[in-house]
């Protein structure tokens, strides 16, 4: 009698073959369970990360030490920092004070507002009957005021700006003519928008992520004031045109930089390539930390949009894994760098998944050691040379112990598991990651440039799609003038202003001068 119909080999009760038979049966039938219980556990484990990303906090909390080494880092969003912090033990107990002085009405106190803003006195007089002192009836002298400061704000106000430019002529010499002063150079020339106007519908779009259709909307309800679409669009897009050399400008400057962070995200695009729905383009970003920024928009994720980029560019390129990058440079003069919040994401993710498992949390922890060493160089504000000196004096003992201890743990778990996935994707970018050890310009991840793409996300799902191909050009130039200035404390609308109504007839080969760290400089000399 078999104990498995598939298999041919009869047991007998008696004999070295048929004892031999069943064992091996056994080890088959155990080996398929455990392969089918190992299966199972993935895919519950893959489900429950799913669910984790869907419906879980979107911050990496972590322990009180990881909190500490992470914090100022530009990838940690200001409310991860607030979540980690209520971890922290002394946090709790300033909490609890708060909560304590809320339960007895002591307020902590009113925070002076900005000195910078005019102030605009209002004088508010006491009423008759305590004008006069109520037993001698005598009047009450003004010794003073209570003063109290309340932000306010006047609505804005639109109005129409008549241009009245000066005819004249001679009297006597009919012949000679009418002379008329020369129009103000603007941005949109003859159009019905002033160079404000135009300026912020701008900003209000690129900076405060309104689309046009809003603000043609609050315009009518605050102001009466009814535009067409048509006009309010010519005149961002006239923007855009005269950005587009300024871009230009930049990329030359961030190509002779030797280090730039790259980075890319999906927009729609509407265009005659996919009928009846949006075509998937892509906007591409070129920076350097705390540098300059240059957005490409490319109708494609393919390698041709970075090698056209990166056309003569020689130094490091710091990106995440994605593959588009991985020919660029190819002929050498390229180094590629990795970025290790990359790597640090796998295995939080990990983390979700089995909180009970310690290495996830001992690898997080030995990343966090390299992320407080970053964070004391960027607090002393070291340069290039003394930065490198510090990793390799201790960053890189911490960096081999890491790699080391992932070989082991990638032998010792599931191939297929989160973990072991991980472990596979470091140690797979592992020369790419080491890269920061050698050259003290290079961060540790690529935290800078994922930053700079949040403003186009966010602007994403407020107008939803481009208009057209052509509009993406535009659209990425705009969006490197806002994010350079962003970046170096630039009022944007300042900048706008003085720069625009220049540009169609400042040389071209004297453009470099007007982008914004040039038109920054200028204005501090």
């Amino acid at each position: 009698m078999t104990l498995d119909p598939q298999v041919s080999t009869p047991y007998t009760d008696s004999g070295g073959a048929g004892i031999e038979a069943l064992r091996r049966d056994l080890d088959a039938s155990f080996r398929k369970s455990t392969a089918l219980e190992q299966e199972n556990r993935l895919l519950r484990l893959e489900l429950r990360l799913l669910r984790i990303k869907h419906f879980g906090a979107s911050s990496e909390k972590l322990s009180d030490g990881q909190l500490e080494l992470m914090e100022g880092e530009p990838s940690v969003e200001k409310a991860e920092v607030e979540n980690e912090a209520a971890l922290l033990p002394e946090a709790k107990e300033e909490a609890g004070r708060q909560a304590k002085r809320s339960r007895q009405g002591i307020h902590p106190g009113r925070e002076p507002l900005l000195a910078h803003l005019p102030r605009i006195e209002q004088i508010i007089a006491c009423s008759p009957e305590m004008c006069h002192c109520g037993q001698c009836g005598r009047e009450n002298k003004i010794i003073g005021y209570e003063r109290t400061e309340v932000l306010d704000v006047e609505p804005a106000k639109y109005f129409v700006r008549v241009l009245m430019r000066e005819k004249r002529a001679c009297p006597l010499c009919e012949e000679m003519g009418v002379a008329t002063a020369a129009m103000p150079v603007r941005i949109v020339e003859k159009g019905k928008l002033s160079d404000a106007v135009v300026v912020d519908s701008l900003v209000r779009k690129y900076g405060e992520h309104t689309p046009l259709y809003r603000q043609l909307i609050g315009l009518e309800r605050e102001a009466g004031v009814i535009l067409s679409p048509a006009t309010f669009n010519a005149g961002v897009m006239r923007c855009g045109e005269l950005c587009e050399p300024l871009s230009g400008a930049m990329r030359e400057e961030i190509l002779g930089g030797g280090y730039i962070q790259a980075d890319e995200t999906p927009v729609g695009v509407r265009c005659d390539l996919k009928k009846g729905r949006n075509h998937q383009g892509y906007f591409f970003e070129y920076s350097r930390p705390q540098g300059l920024v240059v957005y490409d928009f490319q109708m494609s994720r393919g390698r041709a949009g970075p090698e056209g980029f990166l056309k003569g560019f020689h130094g490091v390129l710091q990106t995440d894994a994605y593959t588009g990058y991985d020919q660029v440079g190819a002929k050498g003069g390229i180094v590629h760098a990795a970025c290790m919040a990359h790597v640090r994401r796998k295995f939080h993710e990990a983390h979700l998944i089995a909180k009970s498992d310690p290495l996830p949390r001992e690898v997080l922890e030995r990343i966090a050691a390299l992320y407080a060493l970053e964070a004391c160089a960027r607090e002393e504000n070291m340069d290039a040379n003394t930065r490198l000196a510090l990793r390799k004096a201790q960053s890189a003992p911490l960096v081999k112990a890491l790699k080391e201890r992932l070989v082991e743990i990638r032998a010792a778990v599931l191939p297929q598991s989160a973990l072991g996935k991980a472990c596979s994707y470091a140690l797979g970018m592992w020369p790419r990651l080491e890269v920061f050890l050698r050259d003290g310009r290079v961060e540790i991840d690529n935290n800078w440039c994922e930053n700079g793409m949040r403003p186009l996300a966010l602007g994403r799902k407020n107008w939803l799609h481009i208009g057209s191909p052509e509009a993406g050009k535009k659209i990425a130039a705009i969006a490197s003038i806002f994010e350079t200035c962003k970046r170096h404390g630039i009022n944007v609308r300042e900048y706008l202003l003085d720069v625009l109504p220049r540009i169609a007839d400042w040389p071209s080969h004297r453009i470099a001068e007007l982008t914004p760290l040039n038109w920054k400089k200028s204005r501090l000399s």
